[in-house]
């Protein structure tokens, strides 16, 4: 009799505490002669997938057991690799499908038409032709979003969510979130002897395209002034109150720290580049728009530090380490139960299984009213009583 198979994956960017998971997995897949597969490169592993070349299977399927994820939790990155692929709107055929024919869809962006296949017939084939009877897909919005089709198309899934956003919805935390809040914390406290040698005031980006979690906890963890996407500011208002911050400061120095979507009333957000496969641009640095308009309207000097991949580098933090271990136990345990379209979560403080989020209804967002000083800029550090240990309700 064949073994149960498992498959495991990670998608988009990578954050600490991935490793966690896997090894997680492939340790209680060995306690119960379950045979757990890696794949390489997210969904890319699914759509390149060449099963009757074996070069290709060995690029990208990995057998994961004992001894080749013993020590993989001890640092960060995910060891399966990752890319941003959507198998619903691939670009470009792999050269072994370019004779097949696949669903096509056509758009057109800034004038330019694009061409985009949809290759899910291919995944599924990959996943029957591999014996994998229920896959584990790690990743924020955008690959979880895939991961709900397949649910809906018959695949026993079960998904763990991974940002450092902490943006996913139906989960008050993302694994990732508590290490980038660490480092964020760590460079901007580091960074106050600098900018106060120099009496400047300190603009810091981190990582936050829809969503303010990023910035908001790591003004909350470090007493200063943050600008969020889901409030647009006042841009004379922040300056005063930058400035009043210098002033009343012994040092003479200020500090804000702004999401990369953050804007101000009059501020349209810039970006450039390419969509992505998920239709996501780049976006330019907001944190260089505001030190070129602080320098235009008073003429103050600034120093700005993008933290943007700092913070998900290296090694997890004990948090991280903790919800990755727990959440991939978790979905483990779903899968012995015959369970599928459910998500790991935090809910309410609490570990629970989750439906995997509706694509449709887009990132979670701050509760504002809640969370932030609309007339400060900066956290509400009132009224906490009888929240959960990360302040927002699942949404």
């Amino acid at each position: 009799m064949a073994r149960k198979r498992i498959g495991i994956l990670t998608g988009g960017g990578d954050v600490p505490g991935l490793n966690a998971v896997i090894k997680s997995v492939t340790y209680r897949g060995s306690e119960d002669d379950i045979e757990v597969v890696g794949l390489r490169r997210g969904w890319e592993a699914l759509t390149h997938l060449n099963l009757e070349a074996p070069a290709s299977k060995a690029h990208y399927i990995i057998p994961l057991n004992r001894a080749n994820t013993r020590v993989i939790d001890r640092r960060g990155g995910t060891v399966l690799h990752s890319s941003r692929t959507n198998p619903s709107r691939m670009k470009k055929l792999p050269d072994h499908l370019v004779a097949k024919d696949f669903p096509v869809s056509s758009s057109t962006n800034d004038g330019i038409a694009t061409r985009t296949w949809d290759l899910t017939g291919q995944v599924l084939a990959n996943l029957s032709g591999l014996g994998i009877e229920h896959l584990i897909a790690i990743g924020g919005d955008d690959t979880l979003s895939y991961a709900a089709r397949l649910n809906e198309l018959g695949v026993r899934i079960i998904a763990i969510p991974k940002t450092m956003d902490n943006d996913v919805r139906n989960t008050e935390y993302c694994i990732g979130f508590s290490t980038a809040i660490t480092r964020a914390s760590d460079a901007i406290q580091r960074q106050r002897t600098t900018i106060g040698s120099h009496e400047r005031i300190g603009i810091f980006r981190v990582f936050g395209r829809d969503a303010g979690f990023t910035a908001l906890f790591s003004a909350y963890a470090t007493s200063i002034r943050c600008v969020i996407p889901e409030y647009r500011i006042n841009l004379d208002k922040l300056i005063q109150l930058l400035l009043e911050d210098k002033r009343t400061n012994p040092s003479n120095y200020a500090l804000v720290v702004l999401s990369e979507g953050a804007a101000w009333e009059g501020y349209k957000v810039q970006e450039y580049g390419e969509p992505d496969a998920y239709g996501h641009r780049k976006k330019a640095s907001v944190a260089e728009s505001l030190a070129d308009e602080i320098k235009r309207r008073v003429g103050e000097e600034t120093i700005t530090s993008d933290l943007t991949y700092d913070l998900r580098s290296g090694d997890p933090d004990f948090m991280d380490k903790l919800v990755a271990l727990t959440f991939g136990n978790m979905a483990y345990d779903a899968i012995l139960e015959g369970k599928t379209g459910l998500m790991s979560a935090l809910v309410e403080g609490r570990y629970e299984l989750v439906p995997i989020p509706d694509a449709k209804l887009g990132p979670r967002k701050l509760d504002v009213a809640s969370t932030y000083n609309t007339e400060r800029y900066r956290p509400i550090y009132a009224n906490k009583r009888g929240l959960p240990i990360f302040l927002n309700l699942a949404s």
